[in-house]
């Protein structure tokens, strides 16, 4: 996983342009593209010392390209007084039929630029450096440099070995599986007597954010969220001298005293029987009495008798 796709092309429209900017129908694409590889190998093979990272190409409506040049060393591409660059200008010209116009960029930091750093490694090769001092020396002048994370590879027949093998070093983090990580992949070749050495270097740098990108950011669809509301001093006419009464009772200071409640007595039957004489009696005198009757007298209460008492038998 995470070894079939260039991370270059990976990350093609989120925050990388194109090293070719130009529109063509279908029937003249062909012929533009072969035009465009045999540039490149043209201007590589011509500047190779140059210290050559890219080259675009722009092509405009009215049959001009233009070529910019990424290069380490802007004074060998110039040469004396531009002498290389007009010489460059007028073999491409006649060799194309188009008028070209060739422009410079200097890159200020090398070793943050994965195809120098690739090409520093194959050209101590060929010179029969120590593939492991190189890798070491390029991994401490990267870190330095301002990378956080840098992964090299080198497979061959390193050290002039019977079977070729392969050897990975790699310091800090290198997520390729993130497409906001500006992650820069080169690779160089190295001939030396013994075989060509592939050599393949990733550096990842920073994090780029939506603003930092070339490319307009896409807007994300988010749900809507709630937005805050400010609490607003209130008006001082508006506020209320009176207390809030909360709605559990407040408990009472212990030194006033409270309103005195009724005791409730307990209910007993006396108290029972009284209460249901009283509302027969009440129910008794709202009923109407008929007509030609006359009123019966309440019969009269009788004494209450006392106990007698049996006398003791002899």
């Amino acid at each position: 996983m995470g070894h079939k796709v260039h991370p270059n092309a990976f990350r093609l429209g989120v925050f990388r342009p194109w090293e070719a900017n130009w529109f063509a129908n279908p029937k003249d694409y062909t012929k533009m593209l072969h035009e465009d590889l045999e540039m490149r190998r043209i201007i590589l093979a011509r500047l190779r010392n140059a210290g050559i990272a890219k080259i675009e190409t722009e092509r405009s409506s009215n049959a001009q390209l233009t070529v910019t040049i990424h290069t380490a060393k802007p004074g060998i591409v110039i040469g004396k007084g531009g002498s290389s660059v007009d010489q460059l200008r007028e073999d491409l010209e006649k060799r194309f039929g188009n008028r070209v116009r060739i422009s410079i960029q200097e890159i200020k930091q090398p070793e943050l630029d994965a195809q120098l750093v690739a090409e520093n490694i194959a050209s101590q090769i060929e010179r029969r450096i120590s593939y492991k001092r190189a890798m070491k020396q390029a991994i401490l002048r990267t870190m330095r440099a301002g990378a956080k994370g840098i992964r090299l590879y080198a497979g061959g027949r390193l050290r002039g070995a019977e079977m070729a093998r392969r050897e990975n070093d790699r310091e800090g983090r290198v997520p390729l599986h993130t497409l906001r990580a500006d992650i820069d992949f080169g690779r160089a070749t190295a001939k030396t007597t013994f075989g060509a050495i592939g050599i393949k270097v990733w550096i990842y740098k920073d994090l780029i954010s939506p603003a930092q990108r070339r490319l307009a950011p896409i807007p994300e669809e988010t749900a809507p969220q709630p937005e805050p509301i400010a609490p607003q001093p209130e008006p001082v006419a508006a506020v209320d001298t009176a207390p809030m009464r909360s709605a559990e009772p407040e408990p009472m200071p212990a030194d006033v005293p409270g309103p005195a409640k009724p005791l409730r007595r307990p209910r007993t039957a006396t108290t029972a029987t009284t209460a249901t004489a009283t509302t027969r009696a009440r129910a008794a005198a709202a009923t109407p009495k008929p007509a030609g009757t006359a009123a019966r007298k309440a019969p009269a209460a009788k004494k209450p008798s006392t106990p007698r008492t049996k006398k003791a038998d002899a």
